[in-house]
């Protein structure tokens, strides 16, 4: 997908306060962490067609209304994706605004996922940690 120029200029200011990890070094924190949980924030028709193994949806559009009764704990490492790393990055500095204080962004997002042959279900959501 081509984003607009407004788009990629709003996701640019934001980058710098969000960090942002490789899908390998996602896969080794979820394995390392059980308290950790993959968040994907993609649109429902997205996550339906097909998701990490492990994630919890929460799309981007319901993220603030929701992520309290999701993730009540702020300290909660939060590892984020959206199809290509941009709306992640965006839902990234929501959270850290709204006091989360552990939260990545996966660069590249689910097409990473995919190039990386990380483990994919498209099924019903499981627990965070099977995406190791």
């Amino acid at each position: 997908m081509e984003h607009s120029p407004g788009f990629l200029a709003y996701v640019s200011a934001r980058r710098p306060q969000v960090t942002e990890v490789s899908v390998p070094e996602a896969r080794a924190a979820l394995a390392n962490d059980s308290n950790a949980r993959l968040l994907d924030v993609r649109e429902d028709r997205e996550w339906e067609a097909g998701h990490a193994d492990g994630a919890e949806h929460i799309a981007r559009g319901v993220l603030e209304r929701d992520v309290e009764r999701l993730v009540p704990d702020t300290s909660t490492p939060l590892y984020l994706y959206c199809g290509g790393g941009y709306r992640s990055i965006l839902a990234c500095a929501t959270l850290a605004e709204m006091g989360y204080s552990r939260v990545f962004s996966i660069a590249g997002g689910w097409r990473a996922m995919e190039d990386a042959n990380a483990p994919v279900a498209a099924d019903k959501p499981k627990h965070a940690g099977n995406f190791v």
